[in-house]
């Protein structure tokens, strides 16, 4: 099960290398560029320092080779980001229905009030602004706890993926991938933030999200299942995959944290099956379906419409816009080439399509660029500026990404779903990414 987006209801209903270029630029000196940054071709940073706290604005860690920042300032930059989060915060962090906990309001861009995809956001944003937000720490426990009193049926370790207003589980108890893998990762960034020797054991939290959702969100053959609700054999769902989940950069973390080789595997079939679906079905954008069928094998393909959520099932939609930002981030974290080379089509076939115009990115494309979409939505245009930091082999992408931060910047608050989307990228583009 996966979450059904207003605006996706709507449609239906309708339907029946470059250091020394731009501003930015990416030597050592450029923003987020200081203290760890890996050399070209190297291994994965430590996210400026390899133990201790993480405070909003400590940079560096990320890779040096190939990588820019929008122009201006660091403290620009993270002056624009932590603006941008106290809006996102004010409209869609609130108290849930038990003292001390909390949840994101993701109403009315989706059809219930909260879930668990919205949750994992907030979860990452507040532990990665502490330093800024001095109630990060109360926000995330109060987070983590209204994570635990609703688990899903099919594995409680597992979030039910939506509550109605009054905080009940709705539309079935069972989970969905994506919130699981971010509501992880947030778990093992805040051991690092604060420890784990307080009201919440952060590691020992992750650790069993981890395992479960190796148990019951991973095929056997190591592609990502959409939730625990698809991992019987009989369902029709068991071979598909949603290429928004592939948080390959969460996989590294999840295999450092519990030692469990398993986890080069399941990122190694996703690079498998980002590589067959570009080559077979996307050689002339890269773009990725919002579902993808026969990812257990070696020839998937995009979801038929209806598979799933709706008729754009097998489109670059509202769950693929987020896979530029998934992709992008595993590069830029750990110089992963695999990420570089599936992003630097998207990033060519966008800015030729819109003249590097931000304005001009609609919000849906076929896999062969033809656009379903009418004008420019946040969470399609944000994910563009994290895989805008990865440069072309020639050339540079400083124009488009200077663009896509100005856009983001100058955008007026919108739903839940673009705003999560365009904070957590303005996060990683401002050089404020790490990695537990």
């Amino acid at each position: 099960m996966t979450l059904m987006r207003a605006s996706t209801v709507l449609s239906v209903l309708a339907l029946g290398l470059a250091a020394c270029g731009g501003g930015g630029g990416s030597g050592d000196d450029a923003p987020g560029a200081d203290g760890g940054a890996g050399s070209d071709g190297g291994g994965g940073p430590d996210g400026g320092g390899d133990r201790g706290p993480h405070p909003f604005g400590t940079h560096g860690g990320y890779h040096a080779g190939g990588v820019i920042f929008p122009g201006g300032s660091q403290v620009d930059l993270d002056d624009a980001t932590a603006a941008a989060y106290d809006r996102w915060k004010a409209r869609y962090l609130e108290p849930a229905c038990v003292a001390g906990q909390y949840r994101i309001k993701t109403t009315p861009a989706t059809d219930a009030y909260t879930v668990s995809e919205g949750h994992g956001y907030g979860m990452l944003l507040t532990v990665i602004m502490a330093g800024h937000d001095p109630d990060a720490r109360v926000e995330l426990d109060g987070l983590y706890a209204y994570y635990a009193a609703h688990p899903s049926d099919g594995d409680p370790a597992l979030m039910a993926w939506a509550q109605d207003a009054q905080c009940h589980d709705v539309d079935g108890v069972d989970s969905a991938t994506d919130g699981d893998l971010d509501i992880a990762y947030a778990l093992l960034l805040a051991d690092r933030q604060w420890g784990s020797d307080g009201a919440v054991d952060y590691r020992a939290a992750a650790t069993r999200i981890i395992a479960a959702i190796l148990a019951s969100e991973i095929h056997p053959a190591n592609s990502i299942l959409v939730g625990d609700w698809a991992n019987d054999a009989g369902d029709a769902h068991y071979t598909g995959t949603r290429p928004s989940d592939f948080t390959v950069g969460h996989f590294r973390a999840f295999a450092a944290a519990t030692g469990v080789a398993r986890w080069t595997a399941v990122a190694d079939k996703t690079y498998a099956v980002i590589d067959a679906l570009q080559t077979g079905f996307a050689p002339a954008t890269g773009l990725l379906p919002d579902f993808a069928v026969g990812a257990t094998g070696a020839a998937p393909a995009p979801a038929p419409a209806g598979w799933l959520e709706g008729p754009d099932d097998g489109a670059y939609a509202w769950n693929a816009c987020r896979t530029p930002w998934r992709i992008a981030t595993d590069y830029l974290m750990a110089g992963e080439p695999r990420a570089r080379d599936a992003v630097r089509p998207i990033t060519a076939w966008i800015r030729g399509v819109t003249g590097d115009d931000p304005g001009a990115v609609v919000d849906g494309y076929r896999l062969s660029g033809q656009a379903i979409g009418s004008g420019p939505e946040l969470a399609f245009v944000a994910p563009l500026a994290v895989a805008a930091m990865v440069e072309p082999a020639t050339g540079t992408n400083q124009p488009w990404l200077d663009a896509l931060w100005t856009f983001l910047v100058d955008a007026a608050p919108g739903d839940y779903y673009g705003d999560s989307l365009a904070v957590l990228a303005m996060v990683v583009v401002s050089g404020n990414w790490w990695a537990p």
